[in-house]
């Protein structure tokens, strides 16, 4: 039964926009030489590219050869895009009503700075818990598995670990 519902789903574009590499790769060459490509960076490209027309964040990011979360970062902070947000983007960035409680409370550079960010959403998700509050208590938990994500990509594994306990916990 699963694998006929697998069968009957059709992605959506984006991911079929990812995995038609062939015909990205035709169109990078069509639309801009490999010269001219090379003297700008990804930053300037994925500016050039936005002011061009290009607006569809996955389009830029297969002509650039950059991470979604990156071109939207760039085109945020140059103020051309608003609302986009994911694991790496950051947490000072308004984001919905809870983004002021948790301002400033992931840090993971080192086992002591983990515990306590570990410690002030702790905190939070027993205030939000208090109030009844689930999305609350659902955000502290989001940011817990952003900091556990982060600190494991950014191989501090010990760091992670303590994320990831606490999220085990709750």
């Amino acid at each position: 039964m699963t694998q006929g519902l697998i069968e009957e789903m059709r992605p959506v574009a984006l991911e079929l926009d990812y995995a038609d590499e062939a015909q990205v790769a035709e169109k990078e060459r069509t639309s801009e030489s490999v010269h001219e490509r090379e003297r700008h960076t990804k930053k300037d490209q994925i500016i050039a590219l936005y002011e061009s027309g290009v607006t569809d964040v996955a389009q830029i990011v297969r002509r650039v050869k950059a991470r979604p979360s990156y071109v939207a970062q760039v085109l945020q902070s140059e103020g051309l895009i608003s609302g986009y947000f994911d694991l790496y983007t950051t947490t000072a960035r308004e984001q919905n009503v809870y983004t002021r409680f948790f301002r400033n409370v992931l840090a993971f550079r080192d086992v002591e700075a983990a515990r306590e960010s570990v410690q002030k959403i702790d905190r939070l998700y027993n205030y939000f818990e208090r109030l009844g509050d689930r999305a609350g208590q659902h955000q502290a938990m989001v940011l817990a598995l952003t900091g556990k994500n982060r600190a494991r990509w950014s191989g501090k594994m010990e760091e992670a670990q303590i994320f990831s306990e606490w999220l085990a916990a709750h």
